[in-house]
Parts: structure tokens; sequence; C-alpha cells
């Protein structure tokens, strides 16, 4: 078992080179029309109503990620290193990355603005700032790391395909719920706290790994170390500020989300090469944390 998994997450990331399946063969893609369904179908008005459809909504989605994985957990290894492939996105979140750096790099302030909005954050990207746009992007990458790379394997490596597609349906549910405004702020709140729930491993995982990568992406790994442990807890997330407080030490940067956080004061303002630097630290990162992750799991199979 333990060498069967390791031989379908090897598969899966070797498939990520490849791109994405089609929108309408993709399982993150169902997972979202299917949590999108169930959002028109909430009636609740008041909190207790709206928690109830809520949990019940994030629970059956789960469920049913769960026994679609479960099925497909009976199939040959590398049918399985197929179906992991579809719940991660490495190759998708570094090439959003860097779609922002070059527009950035071309002085196209409008472009990165709009890249960044369309590829990697929720928010209004309108009236940031070139060097706010970079510390966006650089933010994202960070945690991203951990959500979209880091964590689907940990939790496959942990559980298999069930856990996994569990696990990738709840980060879909968080993405899409997990707002604190009054139509969502209790609807939204049983698959944010479960997908804190389920990257907390991963997160500080991430951030170790940032932390020894640094060095050999010629960073400054004491400082990644020092701005983690002093700096992580600083966002409004318990995962969030693990991998991008190490990733702003290890950088020398400032990374501020107005009105939110300010990871690393001391540092300078991030700009379009501080992108492709961070993109270097994201590889020798996961260069790291897979083959911990395999290792790890073997040595208990």
């Amino acid at each position: 078992m333990g060498r069967s998994r390791s031989a379908a997450v090897l598969l899966a990331l070797a498939l990520d080179c490849l791109g994405e399946p089609p929108t309408r063969a993709h399982p993150v893609a169902w997972m979202g029309n299917l949590l999108g369904w169930m959002r028109r179908r909430w009636r609740g008005q008041v909190a207790g109503t709206q928690l109830a459809e809520g949990v019940f909504g994030w629970g059956v989605g789960a469920g049913l990620a769960a026994g679609v994985g479960g099925l497909a957990a009976r199939l040959p290894w590398y049918v399985q290193g197929a179906v992991l492939k579809t719940l991660l996105s490495r190759r998708a979140l570094f090439g959003a990355v860097a779609e922002v750096g070059a527009a950035l790099e071309a002085d196209d302030l409008t472009e990165a603005r709009r890249l960044l909005s369309w590829h990697l954050v929720s928010r209004n990207t309108q009236d940031l700032s070139a060097s706010e746009v970079a510390a966006a992007a650089i933010e994202s990458l960070s945690e991203n790391l951990s959500d979209s790379v880091v964590a689907p394997i940990t939790a496959f490596r942990l559980g298999g395909l069930p856990l996994s597609a569990a696990y990738r349906l709840t980060n879909t549910a968080d993405a899409m719920w997990g707002y604190r405004t009054p139509e969502l702020e209790y609807a939204g709140k049983a698959a944010a706290k479960a997908d804190d729930l389920l990257n907390l491993a991963p997160a500080r995982l991430t951030a170790v790994c940032a932390v020894a990568a640094s060095r050999l992406a010629g960073l400054d790994a004491q400082a990644a170390f020092t701005v983690w442990r002093r700096d992580a807890r600083l966002t409004s997330s318990p995962n969030a500020g693990h991998p991008m407080s190490a990733f702003a030490g290890a950088l020398g940067l400032r990374l501020e989300k107005r009105g939110q956080y300010v990871l690393n004061p001391g540092g300078r303002e991030p700009d379009a090469q501080d992108i492709w630097r961070a993109l270097r630290l994201a590889r020798w990162t996961l260069a790291l944390a897979v083959p911990l992750l395999l290792v790890h799991r073997r040595q208990h199979a």
C-alpha cells in the first residue's frame, strides 16, 4: 500500500506537468457546480437555519466526494494517480503567478490586476499598486502551495483518494462559501472550520520546508525561520500565515493586505522580480515536501 501510494503521487505530479483536463471533465469543476447548486437552494433567514443548511451541504458534498474517491481507490495505482492529479494544481498555480509577474515586468499594471483577480484572489484588485499586486501574488502562491498541492497529497497519503477528494471538496466549499457576509457568515462556517482543520498539518509542513528550502534557493533561511515563528499567527486564518510568513522572511519582503495583516514589516516592498524569486522558492519547497511525505508514509505502511 505504501509503495503504490508513493507511485500514485509521483504519477500525479508528472501528469500535472501536462496541465488541467477540460472543465467539463474536471472533478473540481463538478464539485464547484454541486456547491453552487446547493447554495442556490438555501432559504435560511436566521443564523441557526443558515448554519444548518451549511453543515448539511458541506456534509453531503464531502460524503459524496469521499464515496466517489472510495470507488476510485479500488482501481490500480496508476488510475488512482490520474485521479489524484485532478485534485491538485501545481502547474496551474505556478502558471497563474508567472502571468502576473510577466504583466508587472512589462509595466502593464492594469493587466496584472486583471490576472491577479481572475486567477488568484477574490478581492477587488482595481486600486492595488504594483507593489501590492506583487505582494498578493506571492501571498497566494505560498498559501496555495499548501492548499492546492501539499494538502491534497498529505490527505492522499493518510487516507487515500476518499480523504483527498473530501479535502478538495472542503477546500472548494471554503473558497465559495467561506466569507463573512450576511449571506455566508453562518452558512459557510462548517466548511471553513473543516478546511482549517484539514490544513493544520500541511500549512506547517509547507512552512518548515520553505525555511529549509530557502538556503537551496539562494535566500535567507534564518530570516525565513525568524519571521515565520514571529508572524505566522497574524493572519485571520490559523494556517495561511505559516507559509506566507516563511516566504516573506526568506525573500526579505513586507507582505501586507490592507486592513488585515502585515508580515515582516521591516522588509522591503515587493516588485516583479520578487515573483520569480518566490516561484523558485516554491519549487524548492515542493522538492523537499514531497519526499518527506512519501518517506513518512512508507515507514508506517
